[in-house]
């Protein structure tokens, strides 16, 4: 179960050529010193947004924030598994993400 979702998150960060996937162990993403989408160990997806954004996606996509290793992860959404179907829109929720943290200051 754990590894088709890792294989699902690979194939959609390859969909997103500016950015790639880091972690072993866990999967994420980041630029900028920023991470902005994660796959926990249960295999839940989380993204990182803007609080404005964040607001509107746990309405829309009736979801949480992301939880990992039992934290809640402040300005992450937690993308359904029915979501995660449709790769390319997904990955225009990930450049979204991407986009978002690069107007952030470089850690």
């Amino acid at each position: 179960m754990w590894e088709e979702k890792l294989e699902l998150y690979d194939k959609l960060v390859a969909k997103c050529p500016r950015f790639e996937r880091k972690g072993k162990t866990m999967p994420y993403t980041s630029a900028n010193g920023h991470m902005f989408s994660l796959l926990n160990k249960a295999g839940q997806l989380g993204i990182r947004f803007s609080k404005e954004v964040q607001e509107k996606y746990l309405q829309e996509f009736d979801t949480t924030l992301f939880k990992s290793y039992g934290s809640v992860m402040r300005g992450y959404v937690l993308f359904p598994d029915s979501m995660l179907e449709d790769l390319d829109k997904l990955a225009e929720y990930l450049n979204e993400s991407y986009d978002y943290v690069m107007t952030l200051e470089p850690k």
